[in-house]
């Protein structure tokens, strides 16, 4: 079976479903979440995509993400995915959430509203090499002088709400 997003009005209020990838395709609004596991040293766990995805292969972004199933809620999808991409199980806690919209140059698009998660983990994940080419810990800092010098090697909603990470983040 072809997996399903759960399409979504501007509120988050559900509207259907379609096919992953006909959404991606259309630039649909549909549900997404993104998962940011931070260590005792205050290092931000990112994977590198795995260079097979079919889109934003072998860039780098936050520990995880991806989309609920239908009757499925954000928290339980979270931490689902994070197991089976970072084979990490950590407790979530909730966030934030942002609405963006990204192209690639496969004639994709990312329409997304995005729910955020955050954790605390030391432990080093047993990645998922289907969806993981490799992961690191790195500090803010170095992220953001990563993201200003090779813009190119990160994904764009890693761009677009690293901001709002940082700013959570210190509220918390």
């Amino acid at each position: 079976m072809n997996e399903q997003v759960i399409l979504v009005d501007d509120n988050d209020l559900p509207t259907g479903q379609m096919e992953k990838m006909e959404a991606h395709e259309k630039g649909v609004l549909h549900r997404a979440f993104s998962v940011f596991i931070f260590n005792s040293n205050d290092e931000l766990l990112l994977q590198q995509r795995a260079k097979s995805k079919y889109h934003s292969g072998g860039l780098w972004t936050n520990t995880c993400c991806s989309h609920p199933r239908w009757g499925e809620n954000n928290l339980d999808a979270a931490t689902r995915r994070l197991k089976e991409e970072m084979g990490m199980d950590c407790k979530l806690q909730y966030g934030f959430s942002f609405t963006y919209k990204a192209e690639f140059a496969e004639g994709l698009v990312e329409h997304e509203f995005d729910h955020v998660f955050f954790g605390f983990s030391d432990k080093l994940p047993e990645i998922n090499k289907l969806e993981v080419e490799s992961y690191k810990y790195i500090s803010i800092e170095a992220l953001k002088f990563q993201i200003k010098n090779s813009p190119d090697l990160f994904t764009p909603w890693l761009k677009i709400c690293l901001e709002m990470v940082i700013e959570a983040r210190f509220l918390s």
